[in-house]
């Protein structure tokens, strides 16, 4: 069995290649979230300058781009699974691949 400091550099390599796919999950989803709610407060403060009306659309805008903000972050995620879903995959067929190389012999479900 290897333990926790056994690492390979594929694995290690994996594992490095997910992590860098989160962050940029992260990284996208929170600027874009910053973005869409500095677009509606700055639209809406405008607004409300031009027609006298000071926290109406300001108020307005900014409740409008909540559901706008999730639905980004959903589409953001869901273009980022396939990627995330592989490089998960690779790191858990380097583990497999070095316990079978460890001696222990699994059954092949197929």
């Amino acid at each position: 069995m290897m333990t926790q400091d056994d690492t390979t550099p594929d694995k290690d390599r994996a594992i490095q290649a997910l992590k860098v796919a989160l962050v940029g999950v992260i990284g996208q989803v929170g600027c874009l979230t910053l973005v869409v709610i500095l677009v509606a407060l700055l639209a809406g403060l405008w607004l409300d300058n031009q027609f006298q009306t000071r926290p109406l659309f300001v108020v307005i805008l900014l409740l409008a781009s909540v559901p706008l903000t999730i639905f980004l972050m959903i589409r953001v995620v869901l273009s980022f699974a396939p990627r995330i879903q592989a490089l998960s995959k690779q790191s858990v067929g380097i583990n497999r691949t070095e316990e079978t190389e460890g001696g222990e012999h699994r059954a092949d479900p197929s």
